[in-house]
Protein backbone atom coordinates (compact mmCIF):
# COMPACT_ATOMS: atom_id res chain seq x y z
CA UNK A 1 0.00 0.00 0.00
CA UNK A 2 2.52 2.41 0.93
CA UNK A 3 4.18 1.90 -2.76
CA UNK A 4 1.13 2.26 -4.54
CA UNK A 5 0.23 5.38 -2.75
CA UNK A 6 3.97 7.12 -3.12
CA UNK A 7 3.53 6.40 -6.55
CA UNK A 8 0.14 8.12 -7.14
CA UNK A 9 1.90 10.98 -5.81
CA UNK A 10 4.70 10.92 -7.40
CA UNK A 11 2.89 10.45 -10.39
CA UNK A 12 0.79 13.58 -9.54
CA UNK A 13 3.23 15.72 -9.09
CA UNK A 14 5.17 14.69 -12.06
CA UNK A 15 2.20 15.47 -14.19
CA UNK A 16 1.84 19.09 -12.31
CA UNK A 17 5.44 19.90 -13.17
CA UNK A 18 5.42 18.94 -16.76
CA UNK A 19 1.98 20.58 -17.02
CA UNK A 20 3.81 24.07 -15.90
CA UNK A 21 7.67 23.39 -16.72
CA UNK A 22 7.21 22.57 -20.56
CA UNK A 23 5.19 25.88 -21.08
CA UNK A 24 7.61 27.92 -18.84
CA UNK A 25 10.55 26.74 -20.60
CA UNK A 26 8.84 27.07 -24.04
CA UNK A 27 7.38 30.80 -22.90
CA UNK A 28 11.42 31.57 -21.57
CA UNK A 29 13.02 30.43 -25.13
CA UNK A 30 10.40 32.43 -27.13
CA UNK A 31 11.57 35.44 -24.87
CA UNK A 32 15.26 35.06 -25.26
CA UNK A 33 14.39 35.08 -28.81
CA UNK A 34 12.75 38.22 -29.33
CA UNK A 35 15.26 40.00 -26.95
CA UNK A 36 17.98 39.04 -29.39
CA UNK A 37 15.81 39.96 -31.94
CA UNK A 38 15.46 43.58 -30.41
CA UNK A 39 18.79 43.89 -29.54
CA UNK A 40 19.92 43.35 -33.11
CA UNK A 41 17.40 45.55 -34.33
CA UNK A 42 18.49 48.56 -32.51
CA UNK A 43 22.04 47.58 -33.14
CA UNK A 44 21.59 47.84 -37.04
CA UNK A 45 19.39 50.89 -36.54
CA UNK A 46 21.88 52.72 -34.32
CA UNK A 47 25.38 51.70 -37.47
CA UNK A 48 22.66 52.51 -40.34
CA UNK A 49 21.85 56.42 -38.23
CA UNK A 50 25.85 56.49 -38.11
CA UNK A 51 26.92 55.78 -41.01
CA UNK A 52 24.12 58.42 -42.80
CA UNK A 53 25.67 60.79 -40.61
CA UNK A 54 29.45 59.77 -41.53
CA UNK A 55 28.21 60.06 -45.38
CA UNK A 56 26.66 63.13 -45.34
CA UNK A 57 30.13 64.58 -43.11
CA UNK A 58 31.94 62.86 -45.70
CA UNK A 59 33.76 61.02 -42.85
CA UNK A 60 32.73 57.62 -43.53
CA UNK A 61 36.45 55.35 -44.58
CA UNK A 62 37.69 56.34 -41.15
CA UNK A 63 35.41 56.97 -38.51
CA UNK A 64 32.49 54.65 -40.12
CA UNK A 65 35.20 51.79 -39.75
CA UNK A 66 36.13 52.70 -36.70
CA UNK A 67 32.43 52.48 -35.57
CA UNK A 68 31.53 49.68 -37.10
CA UNK A 69 34.35 47.49 -35.53
CA UNK A 70 33.49 49.30 -32.24
CA UNK A 71 29.72 47.25 -32.74
CA UNK A 72 30.77 44.10 -34.17
CA UNK A 73 32.94 43.77 -30.59
CA UNK A 74 30.24 45.23 -28.28
CA UNK A 75 28.01 42.70 -29.66
CA UNK A 76 30.34 39.80 -30.82
CA UNK A 77 29.23 39.53 -34.27
CA UNK A 78 29.63 40.99 -37.72
CA UNK A 79 28.78 44.48 -39.35
CA UNK A 80 29.14 45.10 -42.96
CA UNK A 81 27.88 48.80 -45.00
CA UNK A 82 27.48 49.02 -48.44
CA UNK A 83 26.77 52.08 -50.49
CA UNK A 84 23.77 52.64 -52.33
CA UNK A 85 25.02 50.47 -55.29
CA UNK A 86 26.63 47.70 -53.09
CA UNK A 87 29.73 48.47 -52.92
CA UNK A 88 31.44 48.20 -49.42
CA UNK A 89 31.79 50.78 -47.68
CA UNK A 90 33.21 49.13 -44.01
CA UNK A 91 33.64 45.55 -42.66
CA UNK A 92 34.38 44.49 -39.46
CA UNK A 93 36.09 41.46 -40.16
CA UNK A 94 37.78 40.44 -43.29
CA UNK A 95 35.76 39.54 -46.59
CA UNK A 96 37.16 37.37 -49.41
CA UNK A 97 36.75 39.33 -52.70
CA UNK A 98 34.50 37.12 -54.35
CA UNK A 99 32.13 37.93 -51.10
CA UNK A 100 32.80 41.67 -51.40
CA UNK A 101 31.93 41.43 -54.93
CA UNK A 102 28.39 39.74 -54.41
CA UNK A 103 27.26 41.16 -51.13
CA UNK A 104 24.36 43.33 -53.23
CA UNK A 105 22.86 40.15 -54.74
CA UNK A 106 22.52 38.49 -50.93
CA UNK A 107 18.77 38.64 -49.72
CA UNK A 108 19.23 40.61 -46.82
CA UNK A 109 20.98 43.64 -48.37
CA UNK A 110 19.31 43.63 -51.68
CA UNK A 111 15.86 44.06 -49.75
CA UNK A 112 17.71 46.97 -47.61
CA UNK A 113 19.05 48.95 -50.47
CA UNK A 114 15.32 48.72 -51.61
CA UNK A 115 14.14 50.51 -48.64
CA UNK A 116 13.09 47.37 -46.64
CA UNK A 117 14.36 46.26 -42.67
CA UNK A 118 14.81 42.34 -42.81
CA UNK A 119 15.29 39.91 -40.26
CA UNK A 120 16.09 36.43 -41.02
CA UNK A 121 15.90 33.99 -37.84
CA UNK A 122 15.96 30.43 -37.76
CA UNK A 123 14.81 28.75 -34.38
CA UNK A 124 16.07 25.34 -33.04
CA UNK A 125 13.78 22.04 -32.22
CA UNK A 126 13.71 23.48 -28.43
CA UNK A 127 12.89 27.02 -29.10
CA UNK A 128 16.14 29.05 -29.46
CA UNK A 129 18.04 31.19 -31.88
CA UNK A 130 19.71 29.10 -34.24
CA UNK A 131 20.78 31.99 -37.10
CA UNK A 132 20.00 35.95 -36.61
CA UNK A 133 21.06 37.99 -39.31
CA UNK A 134 19.26 41.73 -39.09
CA UNK A 135 19.91 44.05 -42.50
CA UNK A 136 18.55 47.60 -42.97
CA UNK A 137 18.50 50.79 -45.22
CA UNK A 138 21.10 53.93 -44.47
CA UNK A 139 18.91 57.11 -45.50
CA UNK A 140 19.22 61.04 -45.32
CA UNK A 141 16.13 62.85 -45.97
CA UNK A 142 14.28 60.34 -47.81
CA UNK A 143 17.80 59.47 -49.95
CA UNK A 144 19.03 55.86 -49.89
CA UNK A 145 22.69 55.87 -49.10
CA UNK A 146 23.60 52.40 -48.60
CA UNK A 147 22.61 49.17 -46.26
CA UNK A 148 23.41 47.87 -43.24
CA UNK A 149 24.20 44.40 -42.62
CA UNK A 150 24.81 42.60 -39.26
CA UNK A 151 24.73 38.98 -37.74
CA UNK A 152 25.21 37.98 -34.65
CA UNK A 153 26.22 34.00 -32.91
CA UNK A 154 24.21 32.10 -31.16
CA UNK A 155 25.90 30.13 -29.08
CA UNK A 156 25.30 32.23 -25.89
CA UNK A 157 21.60 32.46 -27.11
CA UNK A 158 21.69 28.87 -26.85
CA UNK A 159 23.71 28.17 -23.58
CA UNK A 160 20.99 30.69 -21.73
CA UNK A 161 18.32 28.55 -23.03
CA UNK A 162 19.67 25.08 -22.10
CA UNK A 163 20.51 26.74 -18.86
CA UNK A 164 17.28 27.35 -17.89
CA UNK A 165 15.80 24.23 -19.19
CA UNK A 166 18.56 22.64 -17.18
CA UNK A 167 17.44 24.85 -13.99
CA UNK A 168 13.64 23.30 -14.64
CA UNK A 169 14.74 20.21 -14.86
CA UNK A 170 16.65 20.25 -11.81
CA UNK A 171 13.96 22.12 -10.17
CA UNK A 172 11.41 19.48 -11.12
CA UNK A 173 13.69 16.90 -9.52
CA UNK A 174 14.26 19.23 -6.18
CA UNK A 175 9.84 19.22 -6.42
CA UNK A 176 9.77 15.32 -6.91
CA UNK A 177 12.41 14.72 -4.31
CA UNK A 178 10.58 16.57 -1.84
CA UNK A 179 6.89 15.23 -2.46
CA UNK A 180 8.76 12.22 -2.78
CA UNK A 181 10.09 12.56 0.96
CA UNK A 182 6.63 13.94 1.95
CA UNK A 183 4.57 11.55 -0.01
CA UNK A 184 6.61 8.57 2.38
CA UNK A 185 6.02 10.14 5.18
CA UNK A 186 2.17 10.53 4.18
CA UNK A 187 2.03 6.19 2.78
CA UNK A 188 3.49 5.74 6.04
CA UNK A 189 1.37 7.42 8.30
CA UNK A 190 -2.01 6.04 6.37
CA UNK A 191 -0.62 2.36 5.84
CA UNK A 192 0.53 1.59 9.73
CA UNK A 193 -3.13 1.31 10.25
CA UNK A 194 -3.51 -1.20 7.37
CA UNK A 195 -0.39 -3.01 8.40
CA UNK A 196 -2.02 -3.52 12.18
CA UNK A 197 -4.91 -4.50 11.00
CA UNK A 198 -3.42 -7.48 8.41
CA UNK A 199 -1.10 -8.17 11.41
CA UNK A 200 -4.47 -9.28 13.53
CA UNK A 201 -5.67 -10.68 10.59
CA UNK A 202 -3.26 -13.20 10.31
CA UNK A 203 -3.14 -13.83 13.92
CA UNK A 204 -6.79 -14.68 13.79
CA UNK A 205 -6.28 -16.38 10.61
CA UNK A 206 -3.75 -19.23 12.47
CA UNK A 207 -6.20 -19.67 15.22
CA UNK A 208 -4.52 -17.73 17.42
CA UNK A 209 -6.58 -14.89 19.55
CA UNK A 210 -6.14 -11.76 17.66
CA UNK A 211 -5.01 -9.03 20.18
CA UNK A 212 -7.41 -5.92 19.71
CA UNK A 213 -5.91 -3.17 17.30
CA UNK A 214 -5.64 0.39 19.16
CA UNK A 215 -5.62 3.19 17.06
CA UNK A 216 -5.38 6.86 17.50
CA UNK A 217 -3.88 7.87 14.78
CA UNK A 218 -4.37 7.27 10.71
CA UNK A 219 -7.46 7.82 8.69
CA UNK A 220 -10.49 8.34 10.31
CA UNK A 221 -12.03 5.28 7.89
CA UNK A 222 -9.18 3.23 9.35
CA UNK A 223 -9.94 4.14 12.67
CA UNK A 224 -13.79 2.62 12.08
CA UNK A 225 -12.32 -0.02 10.61
CA UNK A 226 -10.21 -1.09 12.81
CA UNK A 227 -13.32 -0.57 14.99
CA UNK A 228 -15.50 -2.72 13.63
CA UNK A 229 -12.23 -5.28 13.08
CA UNK A 230 -12.05 -5.70 17.06
CA UNK A 231 -15.89 -6.14 17.54
CA UNK A 232 -15.66 -9.01 14.95
CA UNK A 233 -12.72 -11.05 16.50
CA UNK A 234 -14.09 -10.45 19.72
CA UNK A 235 -17.16 -11.74 19.07
CA UNK A 236 -15.80 -14.52 16.88
CA UNK A 237 -13.17 -15.29 19.82
CA UNK A 238 -16.26 -15.81 21.82
CA UNK A 239 -18.18 -17.85 19.88
CA UNK A 240 -15.24 -20.12 19.02
CA UNK A 241 -14.97 -20.52 22.94
CA UNK A 242 -18.84 -21.07 23.60
CA UNK A 243 -18.60 -24.28 21.05
CA UNK A 244 -15.38 -25.45 22.03
CA UNK A 245 -16.91 -25.53 25.98
CA UNK A 246 -20.47 -26.79 24.59
CA UNK A 247 -18.57 -29.42 23.04
CA UNK A 248 -15.84 -30.18 26.00
CA UNK A 249 -19.02 -29.92 28.44
CA UNK A 250 -21.73 -31.80 26.59
CA UNK A 251 -18.90 -34.86 26.15
CA UNK A 252 -18.07 -34.73 29.90
CA UNK A 253 -21.74 -34.65 30.98
CA UNK A 254 -22.64 -37.55 28.43
CA UNK A 255 -19.86 -39.87 29.85
CA UNK A 256 -21.41 -40.67 33.05
CA UNK A 257 -25.24 -41.72 31.75
CA UNK A 258 -23.73 -43.54 29.26
CA UNK A 259 -21.56 -45.68 31.61
CA UNK A 260 -24.98 -45.70 33.74
CA UNK A 261 -27.03 -47.08 30.67
CA UNK A 262 -24.42 -49.76 29.65
CA UNK A 263 -24.40 -50.77 33.39
CA UNK A 264 -28.25 -51.38 33.20
CA UNK A 265 -28.31 -53.22 30.13
CA UNK A 266 -25.59 -55.53 31.34
CA UNK A 267 -27.58 -55.64 34.71
CA UNK A 268 -30.84 -56.95 32.28
CA UNK A 269 -29.10 -59.53 30.71
CA UNK A 270 -30.39 -62.53 33.06
CA UNK A 271 -33.83 -61.36 33.04
CA UNK A 272 -34.36 -61.40 29.23
CA UNK A 273 -35.57 -64.09 27.50
CA UNK A 274 -34.11 -65.92 24.74
CA UNK A 275 -36.26 -63.43 22.00
CA UNK A 276 -34.92 -59.98 23.36
CA UNK A 277 -31.14 -60.91 23.58
CA UNK A 278 -30.31 -59.65 20.18
CA UNK A 279 -32.58 -56.64 21.05
CA UNK A 280 -30.36 -56.15 23.83
CA UNK A 281 -27.00 -57.02 22.16
CA UNK A 282 -27.99 -54.74 19.83
CA UNK A 283 -28.61 -51.45 22.48
CA UNK A 284 -25.29 -52.56 23.95
CA UNK A 285 -23.43 -52.29 20.72
CA UNK A 286 -25.19 -48.60 20.12
CA UNK A 287 -24.38 -47.65 23.43
CA UNK A 288 -21.01 -48.97 23.21
CA UNK A 289 -20.99 -46.93 19.89
CA UNK A 290 -22.34 -43.72 21.31
CA UNK A 291 -19.66 -43.44 24.14
CA UNK A 292 -16.85 -43.91 21.75
CA UNK A 293 -18.66 -41.32 19.46
CA UNK A 294 -18.16 -38.98 22.73
CA UNK A 295 -15.13 -40.13 23.09
CA UNK A 296 -14.05 -38.75 19.65
CA UNK A 297 -16.05 -35.43 20.46
CA UNK A 298 -14.19 -35.06 23.61
CA UNK A 299 -11.06 -35.40 21.94
CA UNK A 300 -11.17 -33.25 19.29
CA UNK A 301 -12.81 -30.24 21.52
CA UNK A 302 -9.15 -30.84 23.86
CA UNK A 303 -7.01 -30.71 20.51
CA UNK A 304 -9.14 -27.38 19.69
CA UNK A 305 -8.16 -26.33 23.05
CA UNK A 306 -5.24 -26.78 23.73
CA UNK A 307 -2.94 -25.21 20.65
CA UNK A 308 -0.16 -27.10 21.43
CA UNK A 309 3.53 -26.40 19.50
CA UNK A 310 4.94 -29.59 17.63
CA UNK A 311 7.72 -30.81 19.37
CA UNK A 312 10.29 -33.69 18.44
CA UNK A 313 9.12 -37.03 19.01
CA UNK A 314 10.00 -40.45 18.34
CA UNK A 315 8.16 -42.04 16.07
CA UNK A 316 9.54 -45.51 15.51
CA UNK A 317 9.68 -45.84 19.31
CA UNK A 318 5.58 -44.91 19.43
CA UNK A 319 4.50 -47.01 16.38
CA UNK A 320 6.99 -49.97 17.90
CA UNK A 321 4.77 -49.62 21.26
CA UNK A 322 1.45 -49.29 19.75
CA UNK A 323 2.27 -52.69 18.11
CA UNK A 324 3.30 -54.42 20.88
CA UNK A 325 -0.26 -52.87 22.45
CA UNK A 326 -2.53 -53.64 19.50
CA UNK A 327 -0.60 -57.30 18.64
CA UNK A 328 -2.81 -59.51 21.04
CA UNK A 329 -6.10 -58.01 19.49
CA UNK A 330 -5.20 -58.39 15.95
CA UNK A 331 -4.40 -62.09 16.92
CA UNK A 332 -7.34 -62.82 18.44
CA UNK A 333 -9.06 -61.64 15.66
CA UNK A 334 -6.75 -64.13 13.18
CA UNK A 335 -5.37 -61.08 11.43
CA UNK A 336 -1.22 -60.36 11.04
CA UNK A 337 -0.12 -56.60 12.29
CA UNK A 338 3.17 -56.33 10.67
CA UNK A 339 5.63 -53.52 11.69
CA UNK A 340 8.86 -52.13 9.15
CA UNK A 341 10.88 -50.23 11.43
CA UNK A 342 14.21 -48.12 10.41
CA UNK A 343 15.65 -45.23 11.31
CA UNK A 344 13.65 -42.78 10.18
CA UNK A 345 14.68 -39.98 13.46
CA UNK A 346 12.06 -37.87 14.90
CA UNK A 347 9.68 -36.11 13.92
CA UNK A 348 7.63 -32.87 14.86
CA UNK A 349 4.02 -33.43 15.87
CA UNK A 350 1.86 -32.40 19.17
CA UNK A 351 1.93 -34.08 22.23
CA UNK A 352 0.45 -37.45 21.84
CA UNK A 353 -0.61 -36.83 18.45
CA UNK A 354 1.46 -39.73 16.66
CA UNK A 355 -0.24 -42.27 19.33
CA UNK A 356 -3.68 -41.17 18.57
CA UNK A 357 -3.28 -41.53 14.94
CA UNK A 358 -1.78 -44.90 14.84
CA UNK A 359 -4.82 -46.12 17.32
CA UNK A 360 -7.51 -44.57 15.00
CA UNK A 361 -6.15 -45.92 11.98
CA UNK A 362 -5.14 -49.38 13.20
CA UNK A 363 -9.07 -49.38 14.96
CA UNK A 364 -9.97 -48.72 11.34
CA UNK A 365 -7.99 -51.25 9.53
CA UNK A 366 -8.50 -53.89 12.25
CA UNK A 367 -12.62 -53.49 12.03
CA UNK A 368 -11.94 -53.65 7.90
CA UNK A 369 -9.63 -56.55 7.58
CA UNK A 370 -11.07 -59.76 7.07
CA UNK A 371 -9.80 -63.23 9.12
CA UNK A 372 -5.90 -64.57 7.55
CA UNK A 373 -5.11 -60.87 6.15
CA UNK A 374 -2.83 -58.74 6.62
CA UNK A 375 -1.85 -54.97 8.37
CA UNK A 376 1.36 -53.12 7.47
CA UNK A 377 2.55 -50.34 9.51
CA UNK A 378 5.85 -48.65 8.00
CA UNK A 379 7.81 -45.79 7.95
CA UNK A 380 9.38 -44.41 5.25
CA UNK A 381 11.63 -40.90 5.03
CA UNK A 382 11.32 -38.74 2.20
CA UNK A 383 13.95 -36.39 1.15
CA UNK A 384 13.19 -33.85 -1.33
CA UNK A 385 15.01 -33.01 -4.59
CA UNK A 386 17.85 -30.45 -3.05
CA UNK A 387 18.36 -27.57 -6.12
CA UNK A 388 21.17 -25.73 -3.85
CA UNK A 389 23.53 -26.23 -1.65
CA UNK A 390 21.81 -24.31 1.23
CA UNK A 391 18.49 -25.69 0.00
CA UNK A 392 16.11 -25.51 3.50
CA UNK A 393 13.52 -27.71 2.68
CA UNK A 394 12.55 -29.59 5.00
CA UNK A 395 12.69 -33.91 4.95
CA UNK A 396 9.91 -35.88 5.59
CA UNK A 397 8.62 -39.26 7.39
CA UNK A 398 5.40 -40.89 6.21
CA UNK A 399 3.91 -43.55 7.95
CA UNK A 400 2.02 -46.09 6.16
CA UNK A 401 -0.79 -47.90 7.89
CA UNK A 402 -2.01 -50.53 5.02
CA UNK A 403 -4.84 -53.29 5.12
CA UNK A 404 -6.22 -55.66 2.66
CA UNK A 405 -10.03 -54.82 3.28
CA UNK A 406 -12.28 -54.12 0.43
CA UNK A 407 -11.28 -50.46 0.88
CA UNK A 408 -12.82 -47.49 -0.73
CA UNK A 409 -13.86 -46.00 -4.26
CA UNK A 410 -12.00 -42.54 -4.74
CA UNK A 411 -15.25 -40.47 -4.45
CA UNK A 412 -15.58 -42.40 -1.03
CA UNK A 413 -11.85 -41.47 0.00
CA UNK A 414 -12.27 -37.96 -0.75
CA UNK A 415 -15.26 -37.89 1.93
CA UNK A 416 -13.60 -40.11 4.70
CA UNK A 417 -11.95 -37.22 6.50
CA UNK A 418 -15.71 -35.75 7.42
CA UNK A 419 -17.53 -35.86 10.37
CA UNK A 420 -19.56 -38.58 11.50
CA UNK A 421 -19.43 -39.41 8.07
CA UNK A 422 -18.96 -43.68 7.19
CA UNK A 423 -18.69 -45.66 3.96
CA UNK A 424 -21.78 -47.66 2.87
CA UNK A 425 -21.43 -50.84 4.43
CA UNK A 426 -18.89 -49.82 6.57
CA UNK A 427 -18.30 -52.50 9.69
CA UNK A 428 -20.48 -51.75 12.64
CA UNK A 429 -19.34 -49.87 15.49
CA UNK A 430 -17.49 -46.90 13.57
CA UNK A 431 -18.67 -42.85 14.76
CA UNK A 432 -17.26 -41.58 11.87
CA UNK A 433 -14.69 -39.46 13.92
CA UNK A 434 -11.75 -41.52 13.73
CA UNK A 435 -10.27 -40.31 10.28
CA UNK A 436 -11.30 -36.63 11.28
CA UNK A 437 -9.39 -36.34 14.22
CA UNK A 438 -6.04 -37.95 12.27
CA UNK A 439 -6.23 -35.31 9.74
CA UNK A 440 -6.71 -32.82 12.39
CA UNK A 441 -3.92 -33.54 14.49
CA UNK A 442 -1.97 -34.03 11.23
CA UNK A 443 -2.64 -30.62 10.43
CA UNK A 444 -2.06 -29.41 13.93
CA UNK A 445 1.63 -31.27 13.50
CA UNK A 446 2.04 -29.08 10.09
CA UNK A 447 1.87 -32.69 7.96
CA UNK A 448 -1.02 -34.27 5.46
CA UNK A 449 -3.25 -37.11 5.78
CA UNK A 450 -4.52 -39.38 2.73
CA UNK A 451 -5.68 -42.25 1.66
CA UNK A 452 -4.66 -44.51 -1.20
CA UNK A 453 -5.75 -47.87 -2.82
CA UNK A 454 -3.46 -50.66 -1.66
CA UNK A 455 -1.97 -52.81 -4.06
CA UNK A 456 -3.40 -55.81 -2.03
CA UNK A 457 -7.07 -53.93 -2.83
CA UNK A 458 -7.05 -52.57 0.67
CA UNK A 459 -6.69 -49.07 1.96
CA UNK A 460 -3.41 -47.04 2.29
CA UNK A 461 -3.83 -44.53 4.91
CA UNK A 462 -0.67 -42.32 4.85
CA UNK A 463 0.05 -39.69 7.28
CA UNK A 464 3.06 -37.43 6.22
CA UNK A 465 4.84 -35.59 9.20
CA UNK A 466 7.97 -33.12 9.09
CA UNK A 467 11.22 -34.74 10.39
CA UNK A 468 12.72 -33.06 12.72
CA UNK A 469 16.26 -33.47 11.74
CA UNK A 470 17.81 -31.83 8.47
CA UNK A 471 19.08 -33.65 5.48
CA UNK A 472 21.71 -35.65 5.71
CA UNK A 473 24.35 -36.04 3.14
CA UNK A 474 24.63 -39.02 1.31
CA UNK A 475 20.64 -39.32 0.98
CA UNK A 476 18.84 -39.89 -2.02
CA UNK A 477 17.12 -36.95 -2.57
CA UNK A 478 13.23 -36.84 -4.42
CA UNK A 479 12.54 -40.47 -3.57
CA UNK A 480 10.28 -42.38 -1.04
CA UNK A 481 12.52 -45.04 0.94
CA UNK A 482 12.04 -47.06 4.20
CA UNK A 483 15.28 -46.92 6.31
CA UNK A 484 16.91 -49.72 6.90
CA UNK A 485 13.89 -51.91 6.55
CA UNK A 486 13.43 -54.13 9.51
CA UNK A 487 10.60 -56.81 9.87
CA UNK A 488 9.43 -56.97 13.71
CA UNK A 489 7.19 -59.04 13.67
CA UNK A 490 6.47 -62.21 10.75
CA UNK A 491 3.19 -62.85 8.98
CA UNK A 492 1.62 -64.76 11.17
CA UNK A 493 -0.85 -66.43 8.46
CA UNK A 494 -0.62 -65.73 4.75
Amino acid sequence: MTRRLLLSYLSLAALVLLCLEVPLGFVYSRGERERVVGAAKDEAESVSAYASLSLSAGRAERDLARRVAHCAERIGGKVVVVDASGALLATSHPLAAIMSSNLASRPGIAAALRGTSTVDVRTSTIGGVEYLSVAGPVQRDGRLQGAVWLTLPTRTVHERVHHVWLLLALGGLGVLTAVAVVGFAIACWAGRPIRELERATHELAEGGRARPVTMTKGPPEVRRLATAFNRTAARLAHLLAAQRAFAGEASHQLKTPLAALRLRLENLEPNVCDPGLGSLTAAVTETDRLARMVEGLLAMARLEEASATPAPVDVGAICAERHRTWLPLFEQRRVSLVLFAGSVGPVLAVPGGVEQIVDNLLSNALRASPPDSTVTVELRLHVPARRALRDARPAWVDLHITDEGPGMTADQRARAFDRFWRAPGAPKGGTGLGLSLVQRLAHASGGEASLHASAAGGLDAVIRLPSAEPPREGHESGVDRPAQRKRVVPVLRA
